[in-house]
C-alpha cells in the first residue's frame, strides 16, 4: 500500500523509473492533504466564537472531510491499480486474430477504468474545494494561510485528475462514453474555477 509508506519512501518510489505511482496517485494525495488541512482548520475554529460559525457547522465539516480523506487515501493506491490494468492489457498475446480481438477489448475496458477513476478523484476533490471555501470564509483567522494552502491542493487534485481523464479518453473508441465523460469533466472544471475565484477574493479580503 502506497499510503502505508513513509513520506521519504513514497517520494523515492515516485522518483523512480516506474511509471506508477504517477500523477494520478499524486492528484489523489493532493486532495487527501487538502482535506487534512481543512480538518485542522475546522478543529482550530470550533468554539472560538468569531463570525457565523457554530460548533454544529464545524462537526458537519469534519464529518465530510473525514469521509473524503478516507476515499482519497484509497484512491492513491486505486489509481496505480487502474494504470497497472492498462499495462496488463497491452501485454496480452496478439498472435492470432482471436487473441488480437481479446486484447483490443481488454485494452478498451482497462482504459475506461483508468478514465473513470481519475474522474471520481476530480469529483471528490471538488467536494474538498467546497469545504476549503468554508475554511477560508469562516475558519479561524489564525489558520487562514492553512485554508489557502488547502484550496491550492484541492485545485491541483482536480486539474491533475482531469489530465489523467483526458489522456485515457484519447485512446477510447466508444464515442458515447467519451462524450459523457467529457461533459462531466467540463462541469467539474467550471464549478472548480468559480470556487477558485471566490476563494481568491475571500482570501484577499480576510488577509487584508
Amino acid at each position: 500500500m502506497l499510503t502505508d509508506m513513509t513520506v521519504k519512501d513514497f517520494l523515492k518510489e515516485l522518483a523512480s523509473n516506474s511509471p506508477a505511482p504517477g500523477g494520478g496517485s499524486v492528484s489523489a494525495l493532493a486532495g487527501g492533504l487538502s482535506t487534512a488541512l481543512v480538518s485542522m482548520v475546522a478543529r482550530l475554529t470550533a468554539g472560538n466564537g468569531e463570525g457565523p460559525r457554530q460548533d454544529g457547522d464545524v462537526e458537519t465539516i469534519l464529518e465530510k472531510a473525514a469521509q473524503l480523506m478516507a476515499d482519497l487515501e484509497r484512491d492513491v493506491d486505486d489509481d496505480t491499480a487502474a494504470f497497472n490494468c492498462v499495462m496488463d492489457a497491452y501485454r496480452l498475446p496478439k498472435q492470432t486474430d482471436q487473441e488480437k480481438e481479446k486484447r483490443s477489448q481488454a485494452i478498451q475496458d482497462a482504459l475506461k477504468g483508468a478514465a473513470l477513476h481519475p474522474l471520481k478523484v476530480a469529483r471528490e476533490c471538488l467536494h474538498v474545494l467546497r469545504l476549503c471555501r468554508w475554511a477560508v470564509a469562516h475558519g479561524n483567522p489564525n489558520a487562514l494561510s492553512d485554508a489557502g494552502v488547502a484550496s491550492l491542493l484541492a485545485q491541483s487534485g482536480i486539474r491533475g485528475a482531469v489530465y489523467n481523464v483526458e489522456i485515457n479518453l484519447s485512446g477510447i473508441r466508444d464515442a458515447e462514453f467519451k462524450e459523457r465523460m467529457t461533459a462531466e469533466k467540463e462541469e467539474i472544471l467550471t464549478e472548480a474555477l468559480k470556487l477558485q475565484e471566490e476563494i481568491k477574493e475571500l482570501l484577499h479580503t480576510r488577509l487584508s
